[in-house]
């Protein structure tokens, strides 16, 4: 069954009033992000400057599949890996209907309350394989605010968060933050697996990264701080995650979303995806 999902704020139409006012409620909880490691792993640096992560076990991925040709019937999902080895142990699932429009720069108000139930679920249901950093299909920093979905529900679950969007978002902070310059440094800096493009605008500001996953991989992802980590960490953990273009925790979200709707809905998906 689909839930409604939808709360005070749920709108057909959103009117200019209501998206001033979720703008000062982004900035408001921006507020209490965190951009610095704050997280109960550790970060153990090498001779080669590279670094790997000890005592980190279970990290999470979240995403959102919606059904074809349908913007309100969704599925939310929740899966748990072990680190390093990646293997699934845990995961879950939500249908529900969302009530709200896909708005560019205010994708959290549309999908972080199902992705939040799903967390808190997992918090009292099975405490022992909590993830100590979740992997979000969506941008954190890189946003026109610095508060896309993936910092929004770092914030409200209050756990370690990294953006990872699958397309571009162009921040209105210069030339170097185009479509056009993001298409040429794709093809002349990213030449490798593991390579990185740090996103700086001409305000000084560091949105996020361009990251060539594998070397047979060729379009880039865009990793950004989510909460309570800091980029190098976000993109060095993201990496080692990568089997795919995409890494594990929200690709095996991503895929497992798509089949429940599939098996359980006995729907079709649509393939498009947001990330902000």
């Amino acid at each position: 069954m689909l839930e409604n999902h939808q709360d005070a704020n749920s709108v057909t139409t959103l009117t200019l009033e209501q998206r001033n006012a979720w703008a000062r409620e982004q900035i408001e909880l921006k507020a209490r992000l965190i951009e610095f490691d704050d997280f109960d792993f550790e970060k153990i640096i090498k001779e080669n400057e590279s670094f790997f992560f000890s005592n980190l076990n279970y990290i999470g991925g979240v995403d959102i599949s919606f059904v074809q040709d349908n913007d309100e019937d969704a599925v939310a999902s929740l899966v748990v890996l072990k680190f390093p080895s990646l293997e699934v142990v845990y995961e879950d699932f939500k249908a529900l209907k969302m009530n709200l429009p896909y708005i560019a720069g205010f994708l959290a108000f549309r999908e972080v309350l199902p992705l939040l139930d799903l967390i808190e679920k997992l918090k009292s249901t099975n405490s022992d394989i909590f993830p100590q950093v979740i992997l979000v299909d969506g941008n954190g920093v890189l946003h026109p605010r610095r508060f896309g979905l993936a910092s929004h529900l770092g914030v409200l679950a209050n756990v370690p968060t990294v953006g990872v969007g699958k397309n571009f978002l162009q921040i209105d902070d210069g030339e170097h933050l185009t479509m056009a310059h993001m298409k040429k440094i794709s093809k002349e800096v990213l030449n490798k697996g593991g390579d990185v493009y740090y996103l700086k605008g001409d305000s000084g500001s560091l949105w996020g990264a361009a990251v060539r996953s594998l070397d047979n991989t060729t379009n880039p992802i865009f990793v950004s701080v989510g909460h309570r980590i800091s980029l190098e960490s976000a993109i060095q953990l993201v990496l080692q995650c990568c089997r795919f273009r995409v890494p594990e925790p929200t690709r095996q979200a991503d895929l497992r979303s798509r089949e429940f709707i599939r098996k359980r809905l006995n729907l079709t998906i649509n393939l498009s995806g947001d990330t902000t």
